[in-house]
């Protein structure tokens, strides 16, 4: 697989240092097969990824949003796959969660939907439980609770 990347604080030097290629924000959405969004929401990512960069995308392309709803601009998406401007899209994250029931993505038939649970593995969760037993038992003996580094 050809691995490329953008972000606004992501340069070419440290793409390298990683493995995969540096890519303009442009190229990555006019090149890329599968565009998946791995950013944090702030004031900056808001409406990251909009109209201009869906419409930049292959017809054959997929978008796939599991960080945080607000950073796609939905109606944007929409379009896009209403149009069939794009070949689909996988999202987890919504800028109204739950998504509601009338909702027009849930009529898609090019858009996988679900509910925030993308982080939700075996692995994950035997981490948090464990985790929450660790600090009961602690409190319950007296001691600090666990430090995170």
């Amino acid at each position: 697989m050809n691995v490329i990347a953008w972000s606004p604080n992501l340069t070419p030097e440290r793409c390298k240092e990683v493995g995969v290629g540096y890519a303009t924000k442009e190229e990555l959405f006019a090149s890329a097969d599968i565009v998946t969004i791995h950013v944090v929401l702030s004031q900056r990512s808001r409406g990251l990824v909009g109209a201009a960069d869906l419409a930049r995308m292959k017809p054959t392309a997929y978008l796939v949003n599991t960080a945080r709803g607000p950073i796609v601009d939905e109606n944007a998406l929409l379009e896009a796959l209403t149009q069939k401007k794009i070949a689909g899209a996988g999202v987890d994250v919504f800028s109204v969660e739950p998504l509601p029931v009338d909702h027009p993505f849930r009529k898609l038939d090019n858009m996988v939907i679900t509910p925030h649970l993308g982080y939700a593995t075996e692995e994950v969760f035997r981490g948090h439980y464990a985790q929450m037993v660790e600090g009961i038992d602690g409190w319950l003996k007296g001691d600090a609770p666990r430090k995170l580094a």
